[in-house]
């Protein structure tokens, strides 16, 4: 099986790469030195063969934006970006299977629990939004191209070195001054890297749209005390939150330029937790706890 991979340089995409490259023979694209050197939100690529299998991950990742620029990016490079590689296939020819990694973010959630596939998209921030785009335009080409189409909506991903929030925990905690609010009881979905990239395959097969977390969904508390103990730091402070929201209150009055405001405080204390029941039925996904994956292996 010929198989195409965006994004490779990305988390996820080296993830991908690194499970599937021994079955399978692995094509990558990214804006850096691959097998096509590409800027999809600039250029069409141009493909020298057909592929049975593409899977989208390349695209700009969530961020909060502070210019209208940084905006426009998420659309050109997660929207245009997506309509460009597709044209690109028109070109040269279709593959069988295209899965596109989406994001949770569509569901335009801060609060909640068993968010499944049928809730509503709700983003209104640009991340969120082009996400929305990139999915819609996908599923309508798919469809027009008798193409399978998959889309696996990740919660926060984990793994060696991983980016993002996470990855900000991590930083945070080496230097010691990470801390929990209100006791770190607060829930949040995440999956392992390599149990997606183990999915793909599978899933790719049958298509759909399916949320994909680890089913245990760690709160604070529980995922800080095995960082710290992997790493030999002292236990994490818990910042009482009625503490917190007075801090977020003047993060409100201070503006942008505030390192933390009452949204944040919402946000991290706040259960935010995706139903991965349709993936679970319709394939076994039966991937590993997040927790018994860190307390074997350092990140």
């Amino acid at each position: 099986m010929e198989i195409l991979i965006t994004g490779a340089n990305g988390f996820l995409g080296r993830t991908i790469v690194n499970e599937l490259s021994t079955d399978f023979k692995i094509s990558s694209l990214s804006r850096n030195a691959t097998d096509y050197k590409v800027s999809l939100e600039n250029e069409i690529p141009n493909f020298i063969k057909k592929f049975d299998l593409v899977i989208h991950a390349a695209g700009k990742a969530h961020s909060v934006p502070k210019t209208a620029f940084e905006k426009q990016q998420f659309y050109d490079i997660n929207v245009l970006g997506t309509q460009n590689l597709l044209v690109g296939f028109e070109k040269t020819g279709l593959p069988k299977q295209f899965v596109f990694i989406s994001s949770v973010a569509v569901y335009g959630k801060e609060s909640g629990r068993n968010i499944n596939e049928e809730d509503r998209l709700l983003a209104k921030d640009a991340y969120g939004l082009s996400k929305i785009r990139a999915e819609k335009t996908v599923i309508e080409w798919c469809n027009t191209h008798h193409v399978i189409c998959t889309i696996l909506r990740l919660p926060l991903l984990v793994g060696k070195n991983p980016p993002g929030n996470l990855g900000a925990m991590l930083k945070a905690i080496d230097k010691g001054y990470y801390f929990n609010i209100g006791g770190g009881k607060a829930r949040k979905s995440m999956v392992l890297a390599q149990d997606v990239a183990v999915f793909i395959p599978i899933v790719a097969q049958v298509g759909g749209v399916y949320n994909l977390t680890d089913g245990f969904h760690p709160n604070f508390k529980e995922l800080s005390t095995v960082l710290v103990a992997s790493k030999n730091k002292s236990k994490p402070l818990n910042l009482p939150l009625f503490l917190a929201k007075i801090i977020g209150y003047f993060g409100d009055l201070i503006g942008a330029k505030a390192p933390i405001n009452s949204s944040k405080i919402k946000k991290m204390t706040s259960d935010l937790v995706f139903d991965d029941t349709k993936a679970r039925i319709n394939f076994g996904w039966r991937p590993e706890e997040v927790l018994k994956y860190l307390n074997n292996n350092s990140i």
